[in-house]
């Protein structure tokens, strides 16, 4: 036997490879069951040396979060598709020092972060903050976990259920309210939200919007001019936008006077309107106007997928649009209505008849004259076939 006592503890030692091989098991020497747990701790070590003669070596320690996290990071600044934007890195950064500061998350393995660990996190934070900020940490915790199965840290990652709850954003603009929010509307708040509701961009589209990337004038036989987002939210969000007459006339008044590259330009015109000072100036005005505290400056382009939605737009010219990650996003803005229905046989049955007068004369008086149910036996249909 390789097992041998030392002191009140249990090791062993044996020769692998010409090699001594000699450590503790950490088991007490005393009852029956700590010598089987000796033995078995003994033969996994063999297992183990067994498995790396054969290039299946023995798996490091997972580490713990908080020394893992500046790993992550790095790895989210390289990105795999194309580079990440500065405000998801903040984002990572801002939720990571926001998780590191619970101590047993912060500490734990990541191959021991467990639900019941994140449940006991989420009792902590839930009376300080809202159902939404916990559901970032917890995605953030997701995505974390799931750099280091990529990297080959973990080898399994655990499901990581969101919050229900969480408050959607899903206030929509009437016209009447739209009306008197213009009213009132300072620049470049009027401006800005003008061009929301007009294109449906994301609030960072709209306020890193460049004017190399704003065409006017039509191109290509098209009726509108159109905008050009570079980068965005997802890979999806690069597009072009066609521009309405009333974003294409605030966008040549704008430019009548502009000095730099940005459309919306931050006080000394050497860089992008900031997102705070856009949020600041809409609440101070929804507030002077009483109109919901839902109506959140996101609002605007949320207003704008809606109407597209209900005026019959299908859910994939949405989804390009808008520049969603998928057509499941577009899908809440597509809310089929009789009328629509009605609508899209209109224009089936104008499509049918447009195409019967593309035929030639001969196969379109076949194609009117002829029904399968009037012709005799031994005739032949307009297509040709026998009945």
């Amino acid at each position: 036997m390789a097992l041998y006592k030392r002191g009140t503890t249990y090791w062993f030692r044996f020769y692998w490879n010409k090699k001594c091989i000699q450590k503790s098991t950490k088991i007490r020497v005393g009852t029956k069951k700590s010598l089987s747990t000796a033995k078995n701790i003994e033969a996994a070590r063999r297992m183990a040396l067994a498995n790396g003669e054969v290039g299946i070596l023995e798996r490091k320690p997972a580490p713990v979060l908080k020394d893992f996290a500046q790993r992550f990071l790095d790895n989210a600044a390289i990105g795999r598709r194309q580079a990440p934007r500065e405000t998801t890195l903040a984002f990572y950064a801002h939720r990571l020092k926001k998780i590191l500061e619970y101590e047993p998350l912060a500490t734990a393995r990541l191959d021991k972060i467990t639900p019941e660990l994140l449940e006991r996190y989420i009792k902590q934070r839930l009376p300080k903050v809202s159902p939404a900020c916990i559901n970032r940490d917890l995605a953030t915790i997701r995505r974390l976990l799931h750099v280091a199965w990529e990297l080959d840290v973990i080898t399994r990652i655990p499901k990581i259920t969101l919050l229900q709850g969480e408050r959607e954003r899903d206030f929509v603009l009437s016209p009447a309210q739209e009306q008197t929010y213009m009213e009132f509307a300072p620049q470049p708040l009027n401006d800005l939200s003008r061009l929301m509701l007009g294109t449906g961009l994301r609030v960072g589209e709209t306020i890193t919007l460049q004017w190399p990337n704003i065409h006017l004038e039509p191109v290509n036989g098209a009726k509108f001019g159109y905008l050009h987002v570079q980068d965005g939210k997802s890979r999806n969000a690069k597009r072009n936008v066609p521009l309405t007459p009333d974003v294409r006339a605030m966008l040549e008044t704008r430019k009548a006077t502009a000095t730099g590259l940005w459309v919306f330009s931050n006080g000394e015109g050497i860089g992008p309107l900031s997102g705070s000072t856009v949020s600041h100036q809409h609440t101070e005005l929804r507030r002077k106007l009483k109109f919901p505290e839902g109506f959140v400056v996101h609002s605007f382009r949320h207003t704008m997928l809606t109407r597209l939605g209900a005026s019959g737009t299908d859910v994939f010219t949405i989804k390009k649009l808008a520049g969603h990650s998928s057509v499941t996003v577009s899908e809440k803005y597509a809310h089929p209505t009789p009328e629509s229905l009605e609508r899209a046989f209109e224009r089936l049955e104008d499509y049918n008849a447009r195409a019967v007068k593309s035929l030639p004369e001969g196969a379109k008086l076949l194609t009117v004259t002829t029904n399968p149910a009037t012709v005799s036996e031994g005739q032949t249909s307009a297509s040709g076939q026998a009945v």
